[in-house]
């Protein structure tokens, strides 16, 4: 004779606690129940939105390249392009120095909330924060983004707001590491990876962008349009106003001095100033000497060789990669897993090779349009991962 099964007080205590819990979550009747996921889900969407026309408009090339990002990390490279082009154009946007170091001191705040999951309500910051967690759930919690990272770039922005001079190349390298090869740092933590060889890589590289930015940005830099119309600041004797709207030549002052190029030269002449060409064919020699780098590392890797030499940076902080339980990739397989957060050196390449073919000009008109070439270029570099 069967018999119904008995019950301890504690089993029932704890099935109560289970029915309280799944009702309290959105369950009923022991059939589940969505959450209600639409408000946030919306919220992400637009600011996913936002983030990628704010991209396509000041940075098409990191849009064009965006399909060869893994889709899981995709989020994560438009929030940090938008960032960068956010704290970029803040000397643009801003009448004054002071305005934008307190444009930024908003942005410090913003990555330190959205990095801690209390995001601002603010498109870019909000993507950040979605990214931030989506990387600590596909790692299981053992990767997370450097914020010092973060604050790096932000710092080392303010402290170009009034355009100062670069005292050598190695200075203006400093400062694409700083930027250009910290956006790259970050987007590698995105897929997630923690290798220093890839890294390494992405130094070159991103010195070879920043290098080839501050070339392309010097027209502009030179000749700056009129001054922030949206300003509500009133022009007092005295003040800093229009400090960012001086023209100013940011070509190393090492390279000018051997050149013989005078700024007041280039101000007045633009692009017929004596030496200003030889000046940008040595800058550009810098840029394309890193690339050139990249390349011969990636093809070393690639054939089962070392790298051919140190990482300058290893020895910092956020570079100190500790062991993991997961399975270990050959150098390989990371760089080949990485390969897409390489491809804006071929951008890159493809710029230096257009400067080069218009004879250093660096006020060619063409020079400020996207290579229409560029699509299909990345999609043949990319199938045979080789830049």
């Amino acid at each position: 004779m069967n018999s119904w099964p008995t019950r301890s007080l504690k089993e029932i205590r704890n099935a109560a606690k289970f029915v309280s819990e799944c009702r309290r979550r959105g369950f009923s009747s022991g059939r589940v129940t969505a959450a209600p996921l639409a408000a946030p889900t919306l919220e992400a969407d637009s600011a996913r939105g936002y983030c990628l026309d704010l991209v396509r408009k000041y940075d098409t090339p990191s849009s064009l390249l965006l399909p060869y990002i893994p889709r899981h990390a995709r989020d994560a490279y438009i929030a940090l392009r938008a960032f960068n082009i956010n704290v970029a154009r803040t000397a643009d946007t801003t009448s004054t120095p002071t305005i934008g170091s307190m444009r930024l001191q908003f942005e410090r705040e913003a990555v330190t909330k959205a990095l801690s999951g209390t995001p601002p309500k603010q498109p870019i910051a909000l993507l950040l924060a979605k990214a931030a967690e989506d990387i600590s759930l596909r790692s299981d919690g053992r990767t997370k983004w450097s914020k010092s990272w973060f604050l790096r770039l932000i710092d080392t922005r303010e402290k170009n707001l009034s355009n100062p001079p670069y005292p050598s190349l190695t200075h203006l390298e400093t400062y694409a590491e700083n930027t250009y090869s910290t956006l790259l740092y970050l987007t590698l933590q995105a897929l997630p990876m923690g290798s220093l060889t890839a890294d390494h890589i992405a130094s070159h590289i991103g010195k070879a962008t920043g290098i080839a930015a501050v070339l392309r940005g010097l027209p502009l830099i030179a000749f700056p349009g009129p001054p922030n119309k949206h300003s509500n600041q009133p022009s007092q004797p005295g003040s800093d106003i229009g400090a960012t709207r001086q023209g100013a030549v940011l070509l190393p002052l090492d390279i000018m001095a051997e050149h013989s190029v005078r700024e007041e030269d280039v101000l007045r002449n633009g692009a017929s100033a004596q030496g200003l060409r030889d000046a940008v064919f040595t800058v550009a020699t810098r840029a394309n000497d890193h690339l050139i780098t990249a390349r011969q590392m990636l093809a070393s890797i690639s054939a089962g060789e070392e790298a051919g030499h140190d990482f300058e940076h290893q020895n910092e902080e956020e570079h100190i990669y500790l062991p993991t339980s997961a399975a270990k990739e050959t150098p390989k397989q990371e760089v080949d897993r990485a390969f897409g957060v390489f491809m804006p050196a071929l951008a890159t390449h493809m710029w230096l090779d257009k400067l080069e073919k218009g004879d250093f000009d660096v006020f060619n008109e063409g020079l400020r349009k996207t290579d229409w070439k560029l699509p299909w270029k990345a999609a043949w570099a990319y199938q045979r991962k080789n830049l």
